[in-house]
């Protein structure tokens, strides 16, 4: 059975059971505490925590997922993948356990002929929580399995929870015995490769606290309603209805190694070394792809660093099969093709997809060689220090600035006869990802616990936005919290977050910045300088009470700053102006990848994968967008469903997660995009858009910076006073300015280079001088100082070269360092002489470079590097000389 025909036959068994069939959310969600989205129940996390109801009493789907917490044993084994699919069916306080068993039974034993997976209901095991005599009784009840293949396990194995207090329940796992060929009897218990899991059934019932129930800790509380959510693994199915030894040789990710098979000539199962590659290329390859199809885009830090990671072990696996030329295209198609029917948006948007890989890997070719590089100088020095192990902050640099898996330094490291600290290492990448994951829970969640957030919604719901007509609103006081805690008032001077049933202000989302402004009541002000939604549905009004106290519960009147609304409305429908401008000049690879819309200026990121726009794109982008503004389209917003804004043609964004009703906005006949922040009524109102630049921000993401309005108009009239002021220095007209001031700029390069010539002919010719200079060191020439500052490593390089050559036959070291206010350069030069008498220049840099709190490193007959401590030079001359003295004793 195919792939695809099993998720079919899972959906189509829950939805005619009832349940509403929901797509599967984008891998990449608003939730600080997930890098991706890792299991099923992710995109309904907010029903079984209560934060909003269900909107529907059962759900079922299939649900794409990424793990990358093993992601260096993948391809070493067959069991570790990064992208899988999770297929659920989800009750909302409606069945529990008894429908819940039912229903995966007979999808798991019936019949292929009646719609089922057709398992030998003989073959299947279960295993239940220890003390779940309920879910025993109805295994027997509802599928008739005997007491010796029903398993009692504990909370480690058979309790599911969050990993923090909230929901949580015992388990219940439906395991298939492969045969005795494939491990020992005794049920999972005994062997879980033998006896695989293929369907966890979670029956959510309990309350946990800061101890989980895992750890043998009881709940503190039993749930108001009882929920079910389960999990069932595609792939693992997969492989078992293939008849296929595991997932790697299924019918999605086979295709893959086939193609790597085709560009390498090697075969897949005849070398074990090969075959981790080969299955590193085919998971990666599946996972990478889904990533990018979901918006995310390689860089170095969080969602993109783990992607660009993914790419480049594929590239490196790839070379070590002996493949040169550039595959991740290819692999990519591969993608395309075996996933596409059940995910038709990496068809759609596969130009894109294909040129962001395909400059991931241009760049990875040329950062590896860069990278190579410093490898080898790194590898040089530990090996002059006398130590054996490369240091673990210089393998953390080699990942985190040059892109290296840590698989692939270790390979290097070996090849050179070296360790790594890998202990070092790792520890260095804990503390980047902890502070990655604190940085993003202080973004959204300021500095309360987010409990505090959720008990005011539990309490008093959601709050009500009234922002889009008005900027004004009666209002009460639900919620106060004051240095973190929840509080029943706040007094003058105080920093407080205040939570009303009803406001005006717009809560920072979707590239928008929050409104600002007062919250009145009697006798008491409150200046609000930001408003955020750390729980959806709630919005949070940080500030500060200016004069009188504020009193929980108490009414009060709310009032955003006008002003700064409409300048950022103004942004916000720029913004999507100049969407609509980019993608018509470079079509739908031009992917909105970001954005700021703030008073008086926006930021927008797009995908580019063909590197930078050329600035007369970029002009006939921004002279479209003003003829936008001077045709006064009207602006509408409209609120309908996701299917039919998909068919009027709005655009979506990757990562965003969005509800059964979406909000369209739409500009005239130019632009219609999913949007929940505000607008401008008419285009004519944005005044002016003035694009102020264009750049990189990461591989594949360009920037474009804008003015808007009054802040457009006034830089327009500065930069025509600036005109004119260069104009009549110049003495020219203002449309000749780019041709005289080119001209003058090459005049002074001319001139440069002339000044560079004649200073190096200078310092040449004072070789001779240096040389004669040379003092004696137990019959080494030695010439040791400080030249002139400033002067550049290309420079120095050449002097002391030629300062070496005048030394003649005789053993001679040429040590020149130039200082650059604290930081110095130097450069080491030995005869040939010198080098027979055991002075290799490479080695003596190790004997003076602390004396400048430097390093460095290089050939025997020369070598060079660099230090933070200028004044220590007197010291590093002394260092050197005793080193020659010591040599030669």
């Amino acid at each position: 059975m195919q792939t695809h025909e099993i998720s079919k036959r899972f959906t189509d068994h829950f939805t005619s059971n009832g349940h509403t069939p929901v797509p599967s959310a984008s891998l990449i969600l608003d939730d600080p505490n997930l890098l991706f989205v890792n299991a099923g129940m992710v995109q309904f996390k907010p029903f079984f925590l209560g934060e909003e109801p269900p909107p529907y009493p059962r759900a079922t789907s299939v649900q794409k997922c990424v793990r990358t917490g093993d992601i260096d044993e993948v391809g070493k084994t067959t069991r570790h993948n990064t992208f899988f699919q999770m297929a659920g069916n989800f009750s909302f306080g409606d069945y529990f356990k008894e429908g819940a068993i039912e229903h995966a039974w007979k999808l798991v034993t019936s019949s292929q002929s009646e719609g089922g997976y057709g398992f030998d209901p003989e073959r299947i095991w279960v295993t239940v929580y220890k003390t779940d005599d309920e879910a025993i009784e109805l295994w027997r009840k509802v599928a008739g399995l005997p007491d010796e293949r029903i398993q009692r396990r504990g909370g480690k194995d058979n309790y599911w929870d969050m990993g923090v207090p909230g929901p949580g329940g015992p388990c219940s796992e439906i395991y298939f015995d492969r045969g005795p060929s494939f491990g020992r009897e005794g049920g999972p218990e005994a062997d879980e490769d033998r006896y695989l899991e293929i369907w966890n059934l979670v029956f959510m019932q309990d309350e946990r606290g800061e101890l989980s129930p895992k750890e043998d800790h009881p709940p503190i509380g039993v749930l108001p309603a009882k929920n079910i959510d389960t999990g069932m693994g595609i792939e693992r199915v997969a492989f078992l209805l293939q008849d296929v030894e595991n997932v790697y040789e299924t019918d999605l990710v086979r295709p893959v190694i086939t193609k790597a098979e085709e560009m390498s000539g090697h075969r897949y199962g005849a070398d074990p070394v090969d075959d981790v590659r080969f299955r590193v290329i085919a998971d990666h390859a599946r996972s990478g792809v889904m990533l990018i199809g979901d918006g995310v885009t390689p860089g170095n830090e969080a969602r993109g660093y783990v992607l660009r990671r993914l790419l480049r072990r594929i590239v490196r696996s790839v070379r070590l099969l002996g493949v040169n030329e550039p595959v991740l295209g290819e692999f990519a198609k591969v993608v395309r093709d075996t996933m596409g029917p059940a995910y038709p948006e990496l068809v759609e948007q596969f130009d894109r997809i294909d040129g962001v890989v395909r400059q991931e890997e241009d760049t990875f070719l040329q950062t590896l060689s860069s990278g190579s590089k410093i490898f080898d100088l790194a590898a040089a020095e530990t090996k002059q220090s006398g130590s054996s192990v490369l240091p673990g902050d210089q393998a953390f640099q080699l990942h985190d600035t040059y892109g290296f898996p840590i698989d692939l330094t270790l390979e290097m490291a070996s090849e050179q006869g070296l360790k790594v600290d890998e202990e070092g290492f790792r520890r260095l990448m804990t503390e980047q990802r902890q502070r990655s994951k604190q940085d993003a829970a202080s973004r959204k969640v300021g500095h309360a616990d987010g409990g505090a957030y959720r008990s005011i919604l539990d309490n008093h719901g959601k709050t009500d936005f009234l922002g889009y007509q008005d900027l004004t609103t009666e209002s009460r006081v639900v919620g106060l919290i004051a240095g973190g805690r929840p509080a029943m008032s706040a007094g003058q001077g105080e920093e407080v977050e205040v939570v009303l049933d009803r406001t005006p202000f717009y809560a920072e989302g979707g590239g928008q910045l929050a409104d600002s402004g007062k919250i009145i009541g009697d006798g008491v002000v409150v200046e609000v300088h930001d408003v955020q939604s750390p729980v959806a549905g709630l919005n949070v009004h940080r500030g500060k009470v200016v004069s009188g106290e504020l009193l929980l519960d108490s009414e009060v009147h709310a009032e955003v700053d006008p002003s700064r609304r409409r300048a950022v409305s103004r942004s916000h429908s720029a913004t999507h102006l100049v969407h609509a401008g980019v993608r018509r000049a470079l079509g739908t690879q031009a992917a909105q990848a970001g954005s700021l819309n703030a008073p008086g200026r926006l930021r927008f990121d797009f995908t580019s994968p063909g590197g930078a726009v050329p600035p007369s794109v970029l002009a006939d982008v921004e002279d479209e967008v003003n003829d936008v503004l001077l045709n006064d389209y009207d602006v509408r917003a409209e609120v309908t469903t996701l299917d039919e804004a998909r068919k009027q043609g709005a655009i979506a964004f990757f990562g965003e997660k969005y509800g059964d009703k979406v909000r369209v906005i739409t500009i005239g006949d130019y632009s219609k995009e999913l949007c929940g922040g505000t607008h401008v009524h008419r285009s004519g109102e944005i005044g002016v858009v003035k694009l102020l630049s264009e750049a990189s921000i990461g591989a594949g993401v360009r920037r474009v910076e804008a003015l808007v309005g009054l802040d457009a108009f006034r830089f327009l009239a500065r930069e025509h006073v600036l005109v004119g002021q260069l104009a009549e220095q110049f003495k020219v007209r203002p449309e000749e300015l780019p041709e005289r001031i080119g001209q003058t700029v090459e005049r002074l390069r001319t001139a440069e280079k002339e000044l560079e010539r004649l200073r190096g002919a200078q310092l040449l010719s004072s070789a001779g001088t240096l040389a004669d200079q040379a003092e004696d060191v137990r019959g080494t020439a030695l010439v040791a100082l400080a030249t002139p500052d400033g002067i550049g490593g290309n420079d120095l390089r050449q002097l002391a070269a030629e300062v070496r050559n005048r030394l003649g036959t005789r053993p001679g070291v040429v040590a020149l360092f130039s200082a650059d206010g604290p930081k110095v350069s130097f450069v080491v030069a030995t005869t040939s002489a010198a080098r027979d008498a055991g002075l290799a220049a490479g080695k003596l840099v190790p004997a003076f470079a602390q004396a400048i709190g430097g390093r460095g490193g290089g050939k025997p007959d020369l070598a060079q590097g660099g230090g933070s401590d200028a004044a220590g030079v007197p010291n590093a001359v002394i260092a050197l000389r005793k080193a020659i003295d010591q040599a030669a004793t």
